[in-house]
């Protein structure tokens, strides 16, 4: 092919796509901002129109979030007992709002509960999709708390125009159960989907909740916030609402008890990735206007795709991403595409080292290897040229297909009776649980509800 030095036209190409003229329109590009949304995550472009890595750093300013530093992560451990888990300890989860507030509870024993879910969007999940909720997994265990998983299936149909009802009730269906695999406590955790949720019996006190986010959510705010304009649909503009519910304890009675004025007081802490916040900070906004607590939160970064870290892996590109149902065949080829840190040549990079900051395989090892003086002999070995681009390929693929095989062991174990139970609207069993009284009003609630619902079948009949 000829090069710019050339100056000459590639034969086939009309002028305007010589290599010479891309130069110049490269040169003429217009720099982009980083887009970070629950719709769109992109870097950005630099000046040359080239796609820059995501900062973090960046958000973190923009959205006004704080950094996890290492004082916090010394709190965490001391008030927990646990050792922070290896995303806290690599900087994967790094950002928050209020979890310092959230380990001074946890410290003079008020119960919290967690919050986190997922827009089903394809029949299996992507090893991206598991990073929240394998942290969710450990602060579940680590501090006994209850869980809440929303999928937002409702969401996806409405901003979505391909997707019918019937595409995202199958991934639903089936992303609970992946979830499922990741291996939550039952006792503890409770799943439950918008479109069939919000229409049972047991969503009384839910949807109360959404209206009063509702009517304190004005348009103007739902444009500034998530950009939307004239071309939204309006189940767009009311579904922030829906997601802002989920984060207070008085929405499940059924959980938390039936005292308003005592479960208004439980905090709620949301373990997401940072393209979630835009939700949680109109959530923030308005809460204390309806006399709860502000949801914490504790952001995540995105897994890099296959083809860099300018943006996150996709669900709706395959070639960007390792899915949970791969193949140990299709791990090692993907990975073996994957973009890589090392130089043009064995020689130059012997000379030189690789670059771990860009090499997309050892970002997959830094999320996914627990030993963390394996993962620092790797980089060191790497960045020295002691290690090729192959070698780290490999280190990564063995690491993904083990991770990756053992999910699917799990997920073998996952019947629709255990998915049916997780769920079933249903008392969960944890420190600080609604006492006798409480579980039997709770109860009595939902018979109520449910006689109502069969009243109004017969007299339809």
């Amino acid at each position: 092919m000829a090069t710019v030095a050339d100056g000459s036209d590639e034969p086939g190409q009309p002028p305007a796509l010589t290599s010479l003229s891309l130069a110049e329109a490269a040169q003429k590009a217009t720099p982009k901002e980083q887009v970070i949304t629950p719709f769109d995550v992109s870097g950005g472009l630099d000046e040359q129109g080239k796609p820059k890595a995501i900062d973090y750093d960046k958000l973190v300013d923009t959205f006004g979030s704080q950094r996890i530093d290492k004082s916090l992560l010394e709190r965490f451990e001391k008030v927990t007992g646990h050792r922070p888990h290896r995303m806290l300890r690599r900087g994967l989860v790094f950002s928050h709002r209020d979890l310092d507030t959230i380990l001074s509870k946890y410290e003079s024993g008020i119960p919290f509960f967690l919050y986190t879910g997922r827009g089903p969007s394809s029949d299996s999940m992507h090893v991206g999709h598991t990073v929240p909720f394998e942290f969710t997994k450990y602060l579940q265990d680590v501090f006994d708390v209850p869980l809440v998983i929303m999928l937002t299936d409702d969401e996806k149909f409405f901003h979505t125009p391909k997707l019918s009802l019937k595409d995202v009730y199958r991934f639903t269906i089936q992303n609970a159960m992946d979830i499922i695999a990741v291996g939550f406590d039952m006792k503890k955790t409770f799943i439950f989907a918008d479109t069939s949720f919000v229409d049972g019996g047991f969503a009384a006190a839910f949807n109360t909740n959404v209206r009063e986010m509702g009517k304190r959510t004005t348009i103007n705010q739902i444009r500034a916030t998530f950009g939307f304009n004239d071309s939204n649909n309006i189940a767009e503009f009311n579904f922030p609402a829906m997601q802002s519910a989920t984060a207070f304890a008085t929405s499940f009675p059924f959980i938390f008890g039936t005292d308003l004025k005592k479960v208004a007081k439980i905090p709620c802490l949301i373990p997401c990735a940072i393209d979630q916040d835009p939700y949680f900070r109109q959530c923030r906004d308005n809460a204390p206007r309806m006399g709860f607590l502000k949801p914490a939160i504790i952001h995540s970064v995105f897994l890099p795709s296959l083809r860099g870290s300018e943006s996150k892996m996709s669900a709706s590109d395959a070639d960007s991403s390792i899915f949970l149902s791969d193949t140990d065949n299709q791990i090692k080829k993907k990975v073996g595409k994957a973009f890589s840190g090392g130089q043009d040549t064995a020689e130059l990079h012997r000379e030189i080292g690789g670059r771990t900051a860009v090499d997309v395989p050892f970002q997959y090892l830094t999320f996914f290897m627990e030993d963390d003086e394996e993962l620092e002999r790797i980089r060191m070995a790497y960045e020295k040229g002691q290690m090729q681009s192959g070698e780290m390929k490999i280190a990564c693929t063995k690491e993904l297909q083990a991770y990756v095989s053992g999910f699917q062991e799990r997920r073998k174990a996952v019947t629709e009776d255990i998915r049916k139970e997780f769920m079933r609207p249903r008392q969960l069993t944890f420190r600080g649980m609604p006492g006798d009284n409480e579980r039997q009003d709770a109860r009595e609630m939902r018979i109520r509800v449910l006689e109502e619902e069969l009243r109004q079948l017969r007299k339809e009949d």
